[in-house]
């Protein structure tokens, strides 16, 4: 029974990575951007969210509805002034700017609240559980997979239901033709990465309230996103669900043997994907 409470818990610490992931994916999909600040952004949110509690007094769960329009003007923002300016052919350019904002990001958060850790305060929730016969199951991780799912879900959904989601795809598929339809480009990528920091706020808000965090830890969570992304498949978004869990499952293993393998397990989990499916478990038909 303890494997199977092992598997359980696995299962939910994979819904945070696959918050983690969710919004990596979506630009990726969209501008095949690899944005190596998304973990520093996480954790700008979580900072953001902290600040938005310590001056209005909300509950984490309120606070995080004040933070996410924020994110997205920063995304929108960020997309619009610096990201659109390096897109092109050549995927150097990105990869050397998101490097920058990250080290910009670490070391603003590390000036303005120094390296101490912090936390989101939820309250008793923190502490509840449910009981599904010998297994207790808490609340937060739960709910953490849960919106991880409606996440996903929401992001389908607006993918492929809505006019928004046809003029992501088709500027995904080809970038030159959608002008000719009265499409710029320049803003559809704005708004995918503003969709992708709202998410990225929900993220913060599961990752603060259920441990510390300090300036330094976002390149460990762009690690464990990247990871989730590519186990599922490039542009995935329920394979990036998948990702996220199969990285937590090994990992819920991993300590269970040994806590020292946790973090080990997780990257071994990784390579032996990447080497049975290289193109990951769920590719797009079109990668």
């Amino acid at each position: 029974m303890i494997w199977m409470d092992t598997l359980v818990q696995g299962i939910l610490l994979g819904g945070l990575y696959a918050l983690f992931a969710a919004g990596l994916s979506l630009v990726f999909g969209i501008m095949r951007l690899v944005n190596l600040a998304h973990g520093d952004l996480i954790v700008l949110a979580a900072y953001l969210i902290l600040g938005v509690m310590g001056a209005l007094g909300l509950h984490p769960f309120v606070a995080v509805l004040i933070a996410a329009p924020v994110m997205f003007c920063v995304g929108w923002l960020l997309q619009t002034y610096v990201l659109n300016r390096v897109l092109g052919e050549d995927i150097l350019p990105p990869l050397l700017v998101t490097f920058g904002l990250s080290v910009v990001i670490q070391n603003g958060l590390l000036e303005t609240y120094s390296a101490n850790s912090q936390k989101l305060t939820a309250g008793p929730i923190e502490a509840q559980s449910l009981q599904f016969g010998p297994i207790a199951v808490g609340v937060m991780p739960l709910l953490t997979l849960a919106s991880a799912v409606a996440v996903i879900f929401a992001l389908n959904q607006l993918f492929y239901r809505t006019a928004l989601g046809r003029a992501f795809r088709a500027t995904s598929d080809d970038a030159t033709t959608v002008q000719l339809m009265g499409i710029r480009p320049s803003n559809v990528f704005a708004m995918a990465t503003g969709i992708a920091m709202v998410v990225a706020t929900i993220a913060a808000m599961y990752l603060g309230t259920r441990a510390n965090f300090d300036p330094s830890i976002g390149p460990a969570r762009l690690l464990y996103a990247f990871e989730a992304v590519i186990i599922g498949g490039l542009g995935s978004l329920w394979g990036t669900l998948a990702g996220g869990i199969v990285i937590g499952v090994a990992q819920a293993f991993g300590a269970a043997i040994n806590p020292e393998w946790q973090i080990l397990s997780g990257h071994i989990a990784f390579v032996l994907v990447l080497l049975l499916r290289p193109r990951g478990l769920f590719p797009r038909a079109n990668d």
